[in-house]
C-alpha cells in the first residue's frame, strides 16, 4: 500500500441535513492517551460500555469517540477524516484494548485502506488493537445510478439498479485529499 493511499482523507458524503445539524463546537471526545480513553469510558452509562462506539480519526490523526448512535459527521465536527467506523473495547490487565474495529460509516464511506490511519491513532494513544479491521465494509458508488452502495459477499452489483460496481474505491474521488 502506498504512502499516498494511507494518508487519504475523506469528506462527508452522507445526507446534507445531517451535516447541516452539526454544531461548530460539537465533535467527539479526543482520545490522545490510554488515560483519556479510560476516563471517557468510565463516564459512559454501564449499558453503553458493552456496545461499540462511533469513532473517527480526524484530519490531524486524533481518535475521536462518541456514543454508538451518534453520527460520524457530528463526531468529526463536520470535518474531513482519515478513518471512521465503529469500535469496541474490552478491559484487559493493562487497561482498555480495542477488540472490534470496523470502517462502517455510511456518512464517510472510507475505503478499507483507511486502516493504517486508525492503527496509528490507536498506537499513538497507547491502546492495544487488532492487526486489521475486524469487520471490513467495501463501499462503492454506482456509475449507473450514482448511489453509494455496499459490496456484500463479493457481489459487485448495485442493489439499487443492478449496475456493475467498480473494483476500486470511487465513492468521492473528487473529494479525496492527500495529507502530506
Amino acid at each position: 500500500m502506498s504512502q499516498e493511499t494511507r494518508r487519504r482523507s475523506y469528506r462527508y458524503v452522507g445526507p446534507a441535513e445531517l451535516r447541516g445539524a452539526v454544531r461548530a463546537d460539537s465533535s467527539g471526545a479526543a482520545i490522545r492517551t490510554a488515560a483519556d480513553l479510560d476516563m471517557w469510558i468510565r463516564a459512559r452509562p454501564p449499558e453503553e460500555r458493552t456496545e461499540p462506539f462511533t469513532y473517527v480519526v480526524d484530519a490531524a490523526g486524533t481518535l475521536r469517540l462518541a456514543p454508538r448512535r451518534s453520527e460520524h459527521v457530528a463526531c468529526a465536527g463536520g470535518g474531513r477524516v482519515l478513518g471512521a467506523g465503529e469500535i469496541g473495547f474490552v478491559r484487559e490487565a493493562g487497561g482498555w484494548a480495542a477488540d472490534e474495529v470496523s470502517n462502517q460509516s455510511t456518512g464517510y464511506c472510507p475505503d478499507v485502506t483507511s486502516w493504517p490511519a486508525v492503527a496509528r491513532a490507536l498506537d499513538g494513544a497507547g491502546i492495544a488493537r487488532p492487526d486489521r479491521f475486524t469487520y471490513e465494509v467495501v463501499f462503492r458508488r454506482c456509475p449507473a445510478c450514482d448511489e453509494p452502495a455496499i459490496v456484500r459477499d463479493g457481489d459487485f452489483s448495485c442493489v439499487f439498479c443492478g449496475g456493475d460496481l467498480p473494483g476500486e474505491w470511487n465513492v468521492d474521488p473528487g473529494g479525496i485529499r492527500r495529507i502530506p
